[in-house]
Parts: structure tokens; C-alpha cells; sequence
């Protein structure tokens, strides 16, 4: 079982690693500032929806592991970091 979740994982993160350099490749293609910008504002979206899965994921996976307190404590400074990300 974590064996399967830490490949979701890295997955998730490949996935999302792939997106970027295929974002920034568009933006060299396209050779616009507006375009640019667009894109990079989806990227902004997609980056906290990332973190927020694979976060989730790990959370799963450590929930017999963890005492309930620390996983309170781990969702709060996600929610304090996606917080801090919209300032």
C-alpha cells in the first residue's frame, strides 16, 4: 500500500514537473508577453492543486502512523502556506 502511494507521488510530481517545462517551452514558442503571462497564471492554479493531491496523499498514507495532533498540525501549515500563496 505505501509502495503504491509514494509512486502516486512521484507521478503527481513528474506530471506536474512535465507540465512546467511543456508551459515554458509554449511560452518560447508563442513569443508573447500576454500569452506568456496567461500561461503562466494557469501554472498558478495547477501548482497549489498539485501540492494540495499529492499532500493529501502523504496524509493517507501516514494517518496509523501519526498522532492526530500532527496531522492537525500538518493541515494547518497547508492551509497557512495555500493562504499565504494568494497574498
Amino acid at each position: 500500500m505505501e509502495s503504491r502511494l509514494v509512486l502516486a507521488m512521484a507521478l503527481l510530481r513528474i506530471f506536474a514537473g512535465s507540465l512546467e517545462v511543456t508551459a515554458a517551452l509554449l511560452m518560447l514558442y508563442l513569443g508573447r508577453v500576454e500569452s506568456a503571462f496567461r500561461i503562466n497564471a494557469w501554472l498558478g492554479v495547477i501548482g497549489p492543486t498539485i501540492f494540495l493531491i499529492v499532500s493529501s496523499l502523504g496524509l493517507a498514507g501516514m494517518v496509523g502512523q501519526v498522532t492526530a495532533l500532527k496531522i492537525a498540525l500538518l493541515l494547518g501549515a497547508v492551509l497557512l502556506l495555500l493562504t499565504a500563496a494568494q497574498v
